[in-house]
């Protein structure tokens, strides 16, 4: 893949991928986070039996208000799954998957940290009411979804590998 200057020049060279395909890339991803939220839930149980002892025998762990904190350290960790791969190859393992890979709108570089955390802030706002803010791509001549313009992010479709 040659590097381009302009953000034109690589837009003609790569496609913006489809809904079905951003969709797929997010079933990808869904599994992973599956995973990545049994081992946090497994380390908060382990620190909660750990202060608080193990429960009796058919009881229940008991969180009280360490709960919350636990809710939102497990959002944060989500966020960090996301902004951690997207800041470092501007994919995740759904998006390599699938061919896609993101990118700074405006310098076509990975996209720094803050662009990152605003997008893992927008995207779940996105898929309100029936995923209107991805339909939105349709409307946009870039076809960049509500959080792609939010983030000032773009989603391109890479070319196949030559084997």
């Amino acid at each position: 893949m040659k590097k381009k200057s302009s953000s034109e020049s690589v837009t003609q060279e790569f496609a913006t991928p489809g809904l079905l395909r951003r969709f797929a890339a997010m079933v990808y991803d869904a599994l992973l986070l599956m995973a990545v939220s049994i081992l946090y839930g497994a380390v908060a149980t382990g620190i909660n039996i750990a202060i608080k002892g193990i429960p009796a025998t058919g009881e229940r762990v008991t969180w009280g208000a360490f709960g919350i904190v636990v809710f939102i350290g497990w959002i944060l960790t989500l966020g960090f799954f996301f902004c951690y791969f997207w800041k470092h190859s501007g994919q995740t393992l759904g998006m390599k998957t699938w061919r896609m890979k993101m990118y700074d709108a405006n310098s076509m570089q990975t996209p720094d940290y803050s662009q990152c955390v605003i997008r893992c802030f927008c995207a779940p706002f996105s898929m309100l009411l029936l995923g209107i803010g991805y339909w939105v791509m349709y409307l946009n001549p870039d076809r960049q979804t509500l959080h792609d313009k939010l983030s000032k992010t773009r989603i391109l479709l890479l070319a196949k590998d030559k084997k």
